[in-house]
């Protein structure tokens, strides 16, 4: 049989039956969109997140009061016997490789400034806290490092807090009161956006013993560390602990690296990954299926054809190759016409859902289309191999 015959007779089929040939592409096509949108929202969410937690660098490490374990609680800060202080936080300086260490209080309050009242987040932060998180200073300058038990009542202002009290006019010297309390805006911040869900730019930034007061705290609910890079995290956590352990007289604390939230944030989008995987399958299931349920009737249909390929000297691996190959490209088409759904979905989504991030991986979109001409052949296997075990006699008395 000649390359050329067998393409005519493959594709000819194909075409010969086309209602029958598009709803069987159908069912490989729809899986094939499936598995290529789900794992375009799955890229794209695992890549925001890490861009979210690496923008402001991977050598931060984060200390919270309370144990995980301590009284069976989630966060374990009910259980702790001793707060985070901001003596903790001068002693963490002292630990080798630590470059800058900031306190964080916050909460909401009341802000009022240029005759206009907004009620936002406050943070009680340290002077550091730009040059950690790589936020600029737009206008002014940010909070100065005066003496952390008793520091001056300034304040800067997130951008969209600074057009909301002060629109257009310049708001470096004005008074704001924030809960009952006068501060003297010293500073703008430029737009940073959100993070994570948190809004950095509708928000105002206080000393951090100013904010313990302004909600009346005792500690502080989260101290970073900003480490030397290079420098090796298991040492600076270690040191870190080291000092802690010191003050405290127990580990009544808890320390997490930014490689362990991206650890626990990838377990959750691996769970995400196999669910996306398992709706996927479903869908080629169901498209295998329908390849071997259509071969097989198809093999049923053309015994007569079957019969008299091989009276004219066809042989049986030429006749199961005919029909593996018609399966095959079936399956082709349909993973094809998958592979456009899904990422023209994926697009069409993030169109209309720009909050929403996608990225096709197509490596992914590769194999699964290799996954589908997979499909096709082994769907076609039974029916093939039917077809060319088929008696050419007995066939071609068929009508």
């Amino acid at each position: 049989m000649l390359i050329r015959d067998f393409i005519q007779l493959t594709t000819g089929s194909i075409t010969a039956q086309r209602m029958r040939s598009f709803l069987t592409g159908l069912g490989i096509a729809v899986g094939i969109a499936a598995v290529v949108l789900l794992t375009s929202i799955g890229e794209g969410l695992n890549r925001f997140v890490v861009s979210e937690f690496t923008q402001f660098g991977t050598n931060l490490i984060g200390i919270n009061p309370g144990r995980v374990t301590t009284m069976g609680t989630p966060l374990g800060i009910l259980g702790s016997v001793r707060l985070l202080t901001l003596g903790d936080v001068e002693a963490l300086r002292r630990v080798p490789h630590v470059k800058a260490v900031i306190p964080w209080i916050w909460g909401n309050a009341e802000v009022e400034g240029g005759r206009k009242r907004r009620r936002t987040t406050i943070y009680g932060v340290g002077p550091e806290m730009p040059d950690v998180l790589r936020i600029k200073v737009s206008a002014g300058r940010f909070l100065p490092a005066d003496d952390p038990d008793a520091p001056r009542a300034f304040a800067v202002l997130g951008s969209k807090m600074r057009r909301e009290l002060f629109s257009t006019a310049n708001p470096l010297g004005q008074r704001i009161r924030i809960g009952g309390d006068r501060f003297r805006v010293i500073g703008t911040m430029e737009s940073k956006g959100q993070i994570l869900g948190f809004d950095m730019d509708d928000t105002v930034y206080i000393p951090t013993v100013r904010g313990l007061e302004l909600f009346n705290r005792e500690g502080l609910m989260e101290i970073d560390v900003l480490y030397s890079e290079g420098a090796s995290v298991d040492e600076v956590v270690a040191g870190i602990r080291r000092m802690l352990m010191a003050r405290h007289g127990q580990e009544d604390f808890t320390i997490t690296t930014q490689q362990q939230m991206l650890d626990v944030l990838g377990s959750v989008l691996d769970v995400l990954t196999i669910a996306v995987g398992a709706l996927g399958g479903i869908s080629l299931l169901v498209g295998c299926v329908g390849i071997l349920t259509v071969m097989t009737i198809a093999v049923n249909e053309r015994t007569a054809e079957i019969g008299l390929l091989r009276a004219l000297g066809a042989t049986r691996i030429q006749v199961l190759i005919l029909f593996l190959g018609e399966a095959v490209v079936l399956a082709v088409i349909g993973g094809l016409a998958g592979m456009a759904l899904g990422a023209g979905g994926a697009q069409l989504i993030h169109f209309f859902v720009p909050a929403l991030p996608v990225h096709t991986p197509w490596f992914y979109v590769f194999l699964a289309e290799i996954l589908a001409a997979a499909i096709g052949l082994l769907a076609g296997v039974l029916p093939a191999r039917q077809a060319a075990r088929l008696d050419p006699v007995e066939a071609l008395r068929e009508e």
